[in-house]
């Protein structure tokens, strides 16, 4: 099995896991949850000298962290579910 399909496996599980409905493949706690799957693999396999996929791996945390300040903002049950669910820690110098 490639990598690209480990990759699709692991993010179908954890989409299942996260969504709330049938239907649900968008909502801001599959999106983190599979941003965070993304980021674990792309930086296991990242190299030093590759810029290119550095800079793409920082524009993923940079938007799971976006999403995670919106969750946090709007709703907070979820939003300390998806945290311990997936091993985030909360940032204390987040401001209101």
């Amino acid at each position: 099995m490639s990598s690209e399909e480990k990759i699709k496996l692991e993010l179908k599980k954890v989409r299942d896991e996260f969504k709330i409905s049938e239907s649900d493949c968008g909502s801001s706690r599959v999106q983190v949850a599979q941003l965070t799957t993304k980021i674990k693999h792309l930086s296991s396999v990242l190299h030093k000298k590759d810029k290119h996929s550095r800079k793409g791996l920082v524009a993923m945390v940079q938007r799971r962290k976006k999403i995670l300040r919106y969750l946090r903002r709007t709703d907070w049950n979820w939003y300390c579910q998806v945290l311990s669910q997936l091993g985030l820690r909360d940032n204390p110098d987040y401001k209101h």
